[in-house]
């Protein structure tokens, strides 16, 4: 028998990562695992003469992600699930698989927004670059995805 003790969930607040926190939820109430979200901030470079008035600092971001858990993280807990959030600073993928290792995940539940052509090769992937290295199963969900229907 499979056992799920912890999921982690990384967010970026989009509807993606959305719709893979609300997977996470049912995997969690329907196995008795934990649900960790994990928000990573990407440095941004600075440079010496900006034009804009203000770009927010990592710091910034940082405060506004725990902000945005608070929500989340009742709801969870108001349905029953053992939940925690962190922020972190760092490359996403990297910080994501880091996260895998040193809390002992045994399921990654991600969003993907599905970017194809031009726009991923530019942007990249971190989903894609997750599933490559990845020690555990990875379950993607898109933005599009189907609200899936519960049959409570």
């Amino acid at each position: 028998m499979i056992t799920i003790k912890s999921i982690l969930c990384p967010m970026d607040f989009s509807d993606a990562s959305k719709n893979a926190y609300r997977y996470a939820c049912e995997f969690a109430k329907s196995m008795g695992s934990k649900v960790i979200l994990l928000n990573v901030i990407e440095p941004r470079p600075i440079a010496a003469e900006m034009s804009l008035n203000y770009i927010p600092l990592e710091e910034d971001l940082a405060a506004a992600a725990r902000e945005d858990f608070i929500p989340m993280v009742k709801e969870a807990e108001t349905a029953g699930i053992d939940v925690s959030a962190d922020v972190t600073i760092g490359l996403p993928a990297e910080s994501i698989l880091q996260h895998v290792a040193e809390l002992d995940v045994n399921l990654l539940i991600m969003g993907s927004h599905g970017k194809t052509g031009l726009s991923r090769l530019l942007m990249g992937s971190v989903a894609e670059a997750v599933i490559r290295k990845a020690a555990v199963p990875v379950l993607i969900v898109k933005a599009n995805e189907k609200e899936f229907i519960s049959e409570e």
